[in-house]
């Protein structure tokens, strides 16, 4: 679940980023609005996410994914250029962050009640 929140969130980041450039500075209404939102359910979501995922891995799969997403986006829409360089540099966002879910994060039970995350989630 929590994992599954947390790309959630990383979604609703790049949701924020991409009305963050449309919103003039946060002078246009609508974007501004959508920033809002969208950044506090991202942030809300990771959050809670980091009580169950280590916050290294999470905050490197949730700005991973969510930069990966924003400039697939632009370049999807034309608001940024298209090239191979961008489109293997996304590519090893995301084998970074599928590897980061596959590594063991390497705490023990111990550590994990110590810190009083409990039992992580993988």
């Amino acid at each position: 679940m929590a994992w599954a929140l947390l790309l959630v969130s990383a979604v609703f980041e790049a949701v924020w980023a991409t009305a963050l450039g449309t919103s003039d500075g946060l002078s246009e209404p609508a974007p501004t609005i959508v920033f809002f939102i969208a950044l506090a359910a991202s942030m809300a979501g990771l959050g809670w996410s980091v009580k169950h995922i280590p916050i290294g891995t999470a905050y490197a799969v949730w700005t991973g994914v969510g930069a990966a997403l924003t400039v697939t986006y632009a370049m999807t829409t034309g608001a940024e250029s298209i090239s191979a360089g961008k489109i293997v540099f996304i590519t090893g966002i995301i084998v970074a962050v599928v590897g980061l879910k596959l590594a063991p994060d390497g705490a023990t039970e111990e550590h994990r009640e110590a810190a009083g995350d409990g039992p992580a989630e993988k």
